[in-house]
């Protein structure tokens, strides 16, 4: 308990052990998700042109999932402030890993009741997910969050704005489905580079100097990171929906400045980096996971904003196919790999000999491990591009191997933990 002056008032300590349990049971979804995406691919009849069901089942399944269980837990912990409370974290992270499932099955079978019921549900979800993480950073101990608290609002905004054009098409609404020509390149932009991006750029300002060791940095480049994302993907959605060329060219130079900050950002914050001495194995594909991540971004940002700057709002200036190899599969799945590799052994179930054992066990075979992916990354990349079908397929059969053997370390972490906290309760 903490006393408060001299009188009688006092506020409870505060109480974590359920927003974790929440969190890494979101990182556990969400790989599945991802493993699920990356199957999806191989399914027969699987249009690999436009990846449809695989891109969906990334991000709406694997990267919204995290977010939903881990965002939340990274605001209390910056504000120092008491959790929402459990139900609703649950609920939250429910709606939206089950909001995911109907659309993904009812709209390819033409259920489209089902998914527009999933849809609401997902809407739903991540308005929970805003109420969660939004809430600790106003009424906590510590800092109100500042550019962090900026980023994850306007983040929380565009994903609703986006999920609710997509339910409106699902549901059969005239204007929508006229214009959806327009708006379906607002909504892809809203969720791909508005949510997951910017939530992934945001979170990365306090976790990537966790993960290597080094100070949080107040420079410029920490606030011009999420203010340029969140402006460039406010001023393309809504160029698309006027089909205003040059708010949708303006918009994607913005998201440019925002990735330059970005790498700025990353590279002040290696200068000051530490040196580790031990669980070199796990420091290294958790910090080589984020890093390969940074960079695929750069790469996947190059490639969406120069057809925007080249074209303007047109319909054709935006196609997420050849985005998913560097925005999916290298910036969404590499950060969302190595967030879990680094977030187990921190805030999941065990005693600190357990922990150290998890580390010693999400280390394993690293190197191999952030080669084969990044390699995935690259033919993947290539392969959609240039539209070379098999090399698309040896990339995923690689992304399957390195996301499979990671997911495999990161589930035996968890359960052993889980069996370690249960044996030693009373």
């Amino acid at each position: 308990m903490i006393q408060l002056g001299t009188g009688s008032r006092r506020r409870a300590a505060v109480d974590r052990r359920a927003d974790r349990l929440v969190a890494v049971t979101a990182i556990g979804l969400a790989i599945g998700f991802l493993l699920l995406a990356v199957l999806s691919a191989f399914l027969p009849g699987v249009d690999r042109a436009g990846l449809w069901l695989p891109i969906h089942l990334a991000l709406a399944g694997a990267a919204t999932t995290a977010i939903a269980g881990v965002m939340p837990f990274f605001s209390a912990a910056i504000a120092t402030s008491q959790p929402v409370r459990a139900p609703i974290r649950w609920v939250s992270v429910a709606a939206v890993a089950f909001g995911t499932a109907a659309i993904t099955l009812g709209f390819p079978n033409g259920a489209l009741g089902l998914a527009t019921a999933g849809g609401a549900a997902f809407i739903l979800g991540v308005v929970l997910v805003g109420y969660a993480t939004l809430l600790p950073l106003y009424r906590g101990l510590g800092p109100n969050g500042g550019v962090v608290a900026i980023g994850y609002a306007a983040a929380m905004v565009m994903v609703t704005s986006g999920a609710i054009l997509a339910t409106l098409f699902l549901a059969g609404w005239p204007p929508v489905l006229e214009a959806w020509s327009h708006l379906k390149p607002a909504h892809a932009w809203l969720n791909l580079v508005g949510f997951v991006s910017l939530i992934i750029a945001t979170t990365l300002l306090h976790f990537f100097p966790t993960v290597v060791g080094a100070r949080i940095l107040r420079v410029r480049a920490a606030y011009a990171t999420p203010l340029g994302l969140a402006g460039g993907s406010a001023l393309v959605a809504i160029g698309f929906g006027l089909r205003a060329d040059l708010l949708a060219r303006a918009g994607a130079l913005l998201v440019l400045v925002g990735t330059v900050a970005l790498v700025a950002y990353a590279w002040q914050t290696w200068q000051t980096r530490a040196r580790w001495s031990g669980d070199l194995g796990w420091h290294r594909f958790a910090t080589g996971a984020l890093v390969s991540a940074i960079s695929w971004f750069v790469v996947g940002s190059l490639i969406g904003t120069t057809r925007l700057i080249v074209d303007g709002a047109q319909p054709a200036a935006v196609s997420v196919a050849p985005l998913a190899g560097p925005l999916i599969a290298g910036w969404m799945g590499l950060a969302v790999l190595g967030s879990a590799t680094h977030l187990v052994p921190a805030i999941g179930p065990g005693d600190q000999r357990e922990h150290a054992r998890q580390r010693a066990r999400l280390g394993q075979l690293a190197g191999a491990r952030l080669l084969a992916a990044n390699t995935g990354v690259a033919g993947l990349t290539v392969g959609l591009l240039l539209v070379l079908d098999e090399v698309t397929l040896m990339a995923l059969v690689l992304l399957a191997g390195a996301l499979g053997l990671t997911a495999v370390l990161v589930v035996a972490a968890v359960l052993t933990g889980i069996r370690n906290a249960r044996s030693a309760s009373p």
